[in-house]
Order: structure tokens, then sequence, then C-alpha cells
């Protein structure tokens, strides 16, 4: 039994070394990045999205379903595309 016990290093042995280091400081580098890359990507994300204006300018915007002529006054614009709003549309 003692020749177990005498086999285990002491708390004082152990130490992390350099490999230790290296994989610490690979993720602070890759931690870096990441964040970086983030705050690059939220920059271009716009804020109010143009289907929320849209709604809130109400019925007499032009363009709009009341209007004159209806959605047929303006054939050369294509219709609006709400499908990737992020609601479940049925």
């Amino acid at each position: 039994m003692t020749v177990l016990a005498s086999s285990t290093p002491a708390a004082a042995q152990v130490v992390t070394g350099v490999l230790g280091f290296l994989v610490v400081a690979g993720m602070g580098v890759a931690l870096f990045f990441l964040l970086r890359s983030m705050n690059k990507h939220l920059r271009r994300v716009v804020r109010e999205p143009r289907w929320r204006e849209e709604a809130q300018a109400g019925p007499e915007a032009p363009g709009g379903p009341e209007a004159p002529g209806g959605p047929e006054a303006a054939p050369d614009q294509p219709e609006q595309d709400y499908s990737r709003n992020g609601t479940s549309q049925a």
C-alpha cells in the first residue's frame, strides 16, 4: 500500500507547463478575433426593418392598398417579400 501512495505526485509538484499556457493563449487569441468579427457583423444589422416602417406609415402611404389605383398603380415595382421577417406565416 505504501508503494501506491508514493506513486502519486504531491500538489506542489504539479505544473501546467508550456502546453497548458499555449492552449489558454490560443483560446484568448481566437476569442479576440471572434468578438471582432461579431462587432463587425452587428454594425451591419438594420435596427428597424423596412416592413415595420411601412406598417407604421399606414394606408396613406403611396402605393399602399388604399392608394388610388390599388396595387396595380405601380406595375414596375416587384411585390414585397415579407417571408423573412421572423414570423411564421401559414
